[in-house]
Formats: structure tokens, C-alpha cells, sequence
């Protein structure tokens, strides 16, 4: 059985050498092997619109198979092998899954986020090669094709697209209509000069039954390039190969139990790790099904309003989301729907607070999970016990055969020790599911470091954490700077780089700012030029012109006498980050009923990493329980660690 209770659990599971389980040597083997444990059970169901939820296309295990095969021996059909790059640049839609796991037969898949600026997106296609696009038709609700268009003459080893028509999922009036407006915005739209063929229309040529390649994939072949983050400058692109992925799915289900009656509904991005991996390779390599919502996932509109509908209509078990997600669904009632099916949600890419961790379980009675993962540990690296405690806060173990270990490196990043128990330092991974490194090797000089003890480097995480004395591990702050914006990564320099642009600007530190709906929202401190002059409000509409990301665009803008610097004359962003917890903090307790006055300090802690102590004062006819619960529930919403004082005047 899947699941383990204790960390000791963990460590048995391990005691089987990992060569003896007997893994597939491929991404395209792990799914053959899926679809034959119920080649007939249904594998994918797509609804096109969340108003239409019931209204699905499906796919049984072999159906699903012989699509992927298809699209493999498709586009080694259009020149690509081993060593060739598929890029993929589409929404959430069966074509993506198809194009993801064919791609990775056929060659090496790179999904992008669609919601790049067109320059972001030629850089990426640019510095992985890309040989075949695969990418969206024009469609009126939609902005990929005018982005793409634009674009693709500029990638000069790009030799095919294939696009994909969303309007085929549409009624035959509707599909009539919308590919008439979508031949109006084809026309007004760059022509590539590459040839363009139609998805669904060529894949039919192709056999079902067997790679016509002939192709042996090694374990140690590419699969995939995904990139992390924003990118500004030379992007970051992670190799992953087919043993990374093939590991961390199997090692990821001995964690959840999933069989062939599990439903796992898929609303995150299929650019992004956790979209692929923990959504939909889990579920399909146990012969599980996947529940693919919209094409734009959780964003998609009305997905929300009717999630548990489409819980109840599907029989949904399981569900992974970021904390904003839970957030928003606690607004649905789900108290009217049979929802008895649902047993866990895992969560992961941003801290969750308690508050909500408990108003869902308590509403929902559905089970959370936290996690911890990274593009570059291929996805999960830990999460908590399905069958043990979970405890909230924590990221729980390691996933069975990687290593998790807290280090004290040096400035340079070069290890001096590993911690001791509930000891603060950088989370370092090894194992199976640690990528290969970065395409571009300037990233790669500081991602990994030595321990001396000839069993392989680490890889440095730029997450700071601790590790408990039964095995759970903590996160307490990120080393690398990143702001979460709703599961979304920011990189400061994304912000910092355009406005240091700007002719009055000397010094520039963006941060995240505490937000109980998204986790964090960028904001950025300046400190002018002596002489110069320049507004806030200047200064963010600049911004706007200047930031490629949107979502990156800093929400406020300080300008402050001075940055605060260290004493070796760099940027000193944690009393930044202090200043705009403790401006939160104050705002959020303006109103609590019998405060008289409220002192709130905050700074570096040996057990949280950051920690808000809140001095109250309270009114001569207050109770302090009272005031303690209503402090305890608006702070809740918040993922900073807080300890509440009680003085006197």
C-alpha cells in the first residue's frame, strides 16, 4: 500500500536498492505500462468551458496511448530525433498532454508559459534551438498565435509549426462562427515564413501501434527542458531527463496511493512541473484518471464557482493547488454537493497559513497535504504523510530514495557542515530526480556544491530551512530572493533590472509584500540619484513600459533617503522584507476590538527564520482571550510566524 506514517516508514521503503524496482527506462515506457493495468478505464476527460463541465471528450488508457504514439512518430516525421527540441506553447488541452509525451519519444519537449512577453519567448525558443513549434490557431478569446506570429521568423532553426484549433472542441454553430472571426485575426497577424500544417488533421497519417523511429531511449537521454521562473537575460533552462522523471513520478506515488479508480482532477499550468508531473504522469503511470478543467485550468472562467460540482460530478480523489487556490475555493460553499469522493489536496509552491489549512479541512473535510518542490528536483522533493501526521507548517519528508539534508554553506556557497536538529541553513538535494543542470552553464556555477563524501555533489536550492528531530522539514525563508505570487515566481531582478534603467534611479530592491489572497505581491524600494528627482507614480508607469512580465510589475513603488545596505555595501533586503510585514501587520490590526495600543518589532528568528513579536495593550475592560482569537483569525490568513505579548501601561 501507498503511504507512509512515520520517517523511519520512509527509510524502510528504502532499504530495497532503487535497481531492484525495476523502473522504466523512459517516459513513454511508464506510460505503457499505466495504460496496460486498465487499457480500457477512462485515462483523460477535457471539458472545454467551467459552464459545461458534464459536456467532456474522453480517452480510455489506450486511446490516450495511441495518441501520444501518433504524435511522437508525427514529429519524427518533421525531422525531429534524439537530440531535436519540440517547443510547445498552448494552453491546457489533450493536444498539450499528447504533444508532451510524444514530443519526449520523439525528441526533447519544451513547454512555455504562454503568457511570456513575444521577446521572452523568442529568447527561450532561440537558446534551446527549437526545431517544431506546436502552438494554437488564432482563437477570439486568446493572444497566442498574434505573440507567437510575431516571433517565429526571428528563431532561426525553427523548421515547422503545427497549430492546434481549440474551436474543434466547439459545437458545429459555435466552431462555425469562431473560426470565422479567428480567420479575421489570422490575416491581421505576422505570416510566418515556415510552413504550417494543422494538428488533428496530420497526426491521422501516422501509426498507433509503434514508434516508426525505432528509437531506444536511454535513461539518461533528455526528456525535457523547462524553464524556471521569469527570465530576463540568458534564461534558465533546466535539463530534465527521462529517469528524473520517470523517479520522481514513481517516488511521488509511493506517497498517495492511486489505482485505477482514482480521479485526479488537473487545473495547473502543463508549462510548469507540477502540471505535468504530479497531475498527470502520477495519475496515468497507476492507471488513474485525469480531469483536465478548461483550458486555462483554475483561471478558467466559472471553474471555481462550480469546483465542486465538478468534484461531485467526476468523483474527483485528488487535487493539487497553491494556497491561493484553497483560499479563493473556501468563498464556494461546498456543503449542497456530495463531495465524499475527494480525499486529499496537495499543496505546494508558496507557504500556507494556518487559517486557512484549518477552515478548509474543518469545512471540506478534505485532507491537506503539503509539500515542497522545484523545476530543478524535477517536482516534488517532499511532502507530508498521508497516513501519519501532518503537520501544518511543515513540507513533511522526503520523497523514498532522495536525499534532503540542511547545510551551512559559506558566502561562496561552498559547504562548511551539515546542521543539526532544528538548525537553520540550505536545503540541499540528491538523487534521482535532481536534474541534469542548466543548458546555459553560467547558471550552474553556484547550483551545486561538495560534502567530501565521494557519493556526488548536492544541489544548493537557494531554500533556507531546518529539519526536526522526526524527520519533518521546515521551510523558513528563500535564500534566492524569489517573490510567490500566487504559486508564481518572480525574480527580483525581472523588477530590479528595467528600473535601474531609469535615469534617476541609483539603487533599486524589490521584494514581496505579505498578502493573505496570492501570498506575496511585488513591490520595489529606490533610492535616487543625488540631484535627481523622479515620483512614485513616475516611477510605476515606467515600470509598466520597462517590465516585460506583467504579473512582475511592481504593485508599489518606495522611494526612500537610503537602501539599506550591508556592512560590506550590498542590498540588505531582509529589513525590507521586516518593514512591509510589520506595515501589514499594523494595518490588518487596526480594528481589533480592545486594543489600546499595538507595538509590533519584527526580525530574524533561530527557529523560523523571520518572526513578528506583537506587544498589546489592551483596553481596562477587554479580555485578552477575546482579543488573542481575533488576532489569531486575521493573522491567520498570513504565512509569517507570529508570537502575541500581553503589556501593560
Amino acid at each position: 500500500m501507498a503511504g507512509f506514517r512515520t520517517y523511519d516508514d520512509v527509510i524502510a521503503l528504502e532499504q530495497t536498492p532503487l535497481n531492484e524496482r525495476n523502473l522504466p527506462s523512459s517516459t513513454y515506457e511508464m506510460l505503457q505500462r499505466g495504460a496496460t493495468i486498465s487499457p480500457d478505464g477512462m485515462a483523460l476527460q477535457f471539458f472545454l468551458q467551467g459552464t459545461d463541465y458534464t459536456d467532456a471528450v474522453k480517452f480510455s488508457h489506450q486511446e490516450f496511448m495511441e495518441k501520444v504514439t501518433q504524435t511522437a512518430n508525427m514529429l519524427h516525421d518533421l525531422g525531429i530525433s534524439k537530440h531535436d527540441v519540440v517547443t510547445i506553447i498552448l494552453p491546457n488541452l489533450p493536444e498539450t498532454l499528447f504533444t508532451i509525451w510524444g514530443g519526449e519519444a520523439a525528441g526533447i519537449i519544451n513547454p512555455i508559459n504562454p503568457m511570456l512577453e513575444p521577446a521572452q519567448i523568442a529568447e527561450i525558443m532561440n537558446t534551446v534551438k527549437t526545431k517544431v513549434l506546436v502552438t494554437l490557431m488564432p482563437f477570439p478569446t486568446t493572444d497566442i498565435w498574434e505573440k507567437v506570429s510575431s516571433i517565429v521568423n526571428d528563431v532561426p532553426s525553427l523548421q515547422s509549426i503545427l497549430q492546434v484549433d481549440i474551436a474543434d472542441y466547439l459545437p458545429t454553430l459555435k466552431r462555425t462562427a469562431v473560426k470565422a472571426l479567428a480567420w479575421k485575426t489570422a490575416h491581421k497577424s505576422t505570416r510566418p515564413k515556415l510552413p504550417i500544417r494543422k494538428f488533428a488533421k496530420l497526426i491521422k497519417r501516422y501509426p498507433s501501434d509503434k514508434l516508426t523511429s525505432g528509437r531506444e531511449i536511454m535513461p539518461d537521454d533528455i526528456a525535457s527542458y523547462f524553464h524556471t521562473g521569469g527570465t530576463t537575460g540568458t534564461p534558465k533552462i533546466a535539463l530534465h531527463s527521462h529517469f528524473n522523471e520517470v523517479f520522481d513520478t514513481w517516488s511521488t506515488s509511493q506517497v498517495v496511493e492511486l489505482d485505477t479508480e482514482s480521479v485526479v482532477f488537473n487545473g495547473l499550468p502543463l508549462f510548469h512541473v507540477h502540471g505535468v508531473i504530479t497531475s498527470s504522469s502520477v495519475p496515468l503511470s497507476n492507471g488513474s484518471c485525469i480531469v483536465l478543467g478548461t483550458p486555462q485550468g483554475y483561471r478558467g472562467e466559472d471553474v471555481f464557482k462550480n469546483f465542486w460540482k465538478i468534484v461531485e460530478h467526476y468523483k474527483v480523489t485528488l487535487f493539487i493547488s497553491v494556497p491561493t487556490i484553497l483560499t479563493v475555493l473556501l468563498r464556494e460553499s461546498s456543503e449542497e454537493h456530495d463531495i465524499s469522493s475527494l480525499k486529499f489536496a496537495i499543496s505546494g509552491a508558496a507557504p500556507m497559513s494556518v487559517e486557512v489549512f484549518q477552515r478548509f479541512e474543518e469545512r471540506t473535510g478534505v485532507h491537506i497535504l503539503e509539500g515542497y518542490g522545484l523545476t530543478e528536483g524535477t517536482c516534488i522533493a517532499a511532502v507530508n504523510p498521508v497516513l501519519g501526521e501532518r503537520r501544518i507548517g511543515s513540507v513533511g519528508f522526503p520523497i523514498p530514495y532522495q536525499e534532503m539534508k540542511i547545510a551551512q554553506l559559506d558566502a561562496d556557497g561552498k559547504f562548511e557542515r551539515f546542521c543539526e536538529v532544528d538548525e537553520i541553513g540550505t536545503i540541499a538535494l540528491r538523487g534521482p530526480n535532481v536534474f541534469k543542470g542548466y543548458k546555459e552553464d553560467v547558471h550552474n556555477k553556484i547550483a551545486w556544491f561538495d560534502s567530501g563524501d565521494e557519493q556526488g555533489k548536492w544541489l544548493n536550492t537557494g531554500d533556507m530551512g531546518r529539519k526536526d528531530s522526526d524527520g519533518y522539514f521546515w521551510l523558513t525563508g528563500r535564500k534566492k530572493e524569489l517573490i510567490i505570487r500566487g504559486g508564481h515566481n518572480i525574480e527580483p531582478k525581472l523588477i530590479e533590472g528595467p528600473l535601474y534603467t531609469h535615469p534617476a534611479v541609483a539603487l533599486v530592491a524589490a521584494i514581496g509584500r505579505p498578502d493573505p489572497r496570492v501570498g506575496e505581491l511585488p513591490i520595489a524600494y529606490v533610492q535616487l540619484k543625488p540631484g535627481m528627482e523622479a515620483t512614485e507614480d513616475e516611477l510605476i508607469e515606467f515600470a509598466k513600459e520597462h517590465i516585460a512580465e506583467r504579473a512582475s510589475i511592481p504593485k508599489k513603488i518606495y522611494i526612500v533617503d537610503e537602501v539599506p545596505l550591508t556592512n560590506v555595501g550590498k542590498i540588505f533586503k531582509p529589513s525590507l522584507s521586516w518593514r512591509e510585514i510589520k506595515s501589514v501587520y499594523e494595518e490588518a490590526l487596526t480594528d481589533v476590538a480592545g486594543v489600546r495600543n499595538l507595538t509590533i518589532n519584527v526580525g530574524s528568528h533561530k527557529l523560523h527564520g523571520t518572526l513578528a513579536n506583537i506587544q498589546i495593550e489592551c483596553e481596562d475592560d477587554a479580555d485578552n482571550t477575546n482579543v488573542t482569537e481575533a488576532v489569531n483569525e486575521i493573522l491567520g490568513t498570513y504565512t509569517i510566524n507570529y508570537e502575541i505579548e500581553f503589556v501593560s501601561s
